[in-house]
C-alpha cells in the first residue's frame, strides 16, 4: 500500500499538470464541461499550447522530477545540485518531455539567470524580493516522498528536516518565506495522507506539526498565521499566488471523490491550470494511491517509462 501511495503521488502530480496544459490562462467560465475535460480538449476548444501533444507534463513535472533525479543521485537534498539540475532544465530540456520546455515562469527565470552568472543559488530566488508566485510550490512533493521512504522513529526529527529542505527547494527560484512556509505545510500535509490519513485529518495534523516547528521561529510563524490563515475555511481560486494554489488544492482535497474528480475541479477553477491540476493532483494521487488514477490518463502520459524508472529506484531503497 505504501508504494501505491507515493507512486500516486508522483504519477498524481505529472497526470494532473498534463491534464491542466491545455487549458491554461482560460477564465473558468470559458473552460469545456466537466465530462469533457480530458488531456485532449474537446473539438473547437483552442488549447493553450497547440503544438504541444497530449499527455505531456510542463515546466511544473520537469521541475519535480529534476528534485526526484537530484535526491536519488545524492542520497540527500543539495541546494546546489538541485540548482544545477534546474539550469540544465531551463537550458537543455532536463527532464522535459521531448527536451522541449515550453513554459517557464518568470520568477524561475529571472532566478536562473542569475544563478548562470554567478550568483549564489541561496540569493536567486530574491531577485524580485515580494515574489509569491507558485513555482516552488509546484515542484515540491518529491521531498515528502523521499523522507517518507526514509522512515525512522523520530518523527519531529524528520518533520524538521522536511520542513528544512521545504524551505531550501524554495531558494533558487522563490525565496520569500510565503513560499517556504506553504511549500513546508504541502509537505508535512502529504506526509500525513501517505500515513492513510482522510485528507481534513491529513491538513489539520500538517497545519499542528507546522506550528509546532515554527514556535521558535516567529517570522516563518507570523508568515503562516498572517498569509496561509490556517485557521479559516479552505478556499481558493486557482492562481499563480502561492498561497491561493494551496488553499485551492487543500479545499478540492477536502470536497472531492477520488483522484479525477480532484484534477478536474481543479482544472475548472480556471486561471493556473496546470499548476493548480499539479498540486492538487500530487495529493489526490497519494490519497487515493496508483490504482485511483484512470488508467486512460497513465497510459497517455507521454514518456511515463521514464518516471517507472525514478519509480524504481526510489523502491530499492525501501522496498
Amino acid at each position: 500500500m505504501e508504494y501505491e501511495r507515493i507512486a500516486g503521488g508522483l504519477y498524481g502530480l505529472l497526470i494532473g499538470d498534463a491534464l491542466g496544459v491545455p487549458y491554461e490562462f482560460y477564465e473558468a467560465q470559458e473552460l469545456p464541461l466537466y465530462e469533457d475535460i480530458e488531456m485532449a480538449p474537446p473539438s473547437g476548444f483552442r488549447k493553450t499550447y497547440p503544438k504541444v501533444a497530449a499527455g505531456t507534463w510542463s515546466d511544473d513535472g520537469a521541475q519535480a522530477l529534476c528534485l526526484m533525479d537530484s535526491l536519488l543521485q545524492h542520497g540527500r537534498f543539495s541546494l546546489k545540485a538541485y540548482s544545477d539540475a534546474l539550469l540544465a532544465w531551463y537550458e537543455e530540456g532536463l527532464w522535459a518531455v521531448d527536451g522541449v520546455v515550453f513554459d517557464v515562469g518568470i520568477q524561475t527565470a529571472n532566478g536562473l539567470i542569475a544563478y548562470k552568472r554567478g550568483a549564489a543559488p541561496k540569493d536567486c530566488g530574491l531577485m524580485n524580493p515580494e515574489g509569491k508566485g507558485n513555482g516552488a510550490l509546484m515542484r515540491v512533493l518529491p521531498l515528502a516522498l523521499w523522507y517518507f521512504v526514509q522512515g525512522g522513529t523520530d518523527l519531529e526529527k524528520r518533520n524538521r528536516e522536511l520542513v528544512r529542505d521545504a524551505h531550501s527547494q524554495c531558494l533558487i527560484t522563490h525565496g520569500h518565506l510565503c513560499n517556504q512556509v506553504c511549500s513546508a505545510l504541502y509537505c508535512l500535509v502529504a506526509q500525513a495522507l501517505l500515513k492513510g490519513q482522510e485528507a481534513r485529518e491529513a491538513i489539520e495534523e500538517g497545519v499542528c506539526a507546522l506550528r509546532s516547528i515554527y514556535q521558535e521561529e516567529p517570522e516563518y510563524e507570523q508568515e503562516l498565521e498572517w498569509s496561509v490563515r490556517p485557521d479559516i475555511p479552505w478556499e481558493g481560486r486557482g492562481t499563480g499566488y502561492v498561497v491561493d494554489c494551496l488553499r485551492s488544492a487543500f479545499m478540492i482535497l477536502e470536497q472531492a471523490s477520488d483522484y479525477e474528480d480532484a484534477v478536474k475541479r481543479a482544472v475548472l477553477l480556471g486561471n493556473d491550470t496546470d499548476t493548480t491540476a499539479c498540486v492538487t493532483g500530487g495529493l489526490a494521487g497519494i490519497r487515493y494511491g496508483l490504482q485511483g488514477i484512470p488508467k486512460r490518463w497513465i497510459e497517455a502520459l507521454r514518456e511515463r517509462e521514464r518516471v517507472e524508472a525514478l519509480l524504481t529506484e526510489l523502491g530499492k531503497k525501501c522496498f
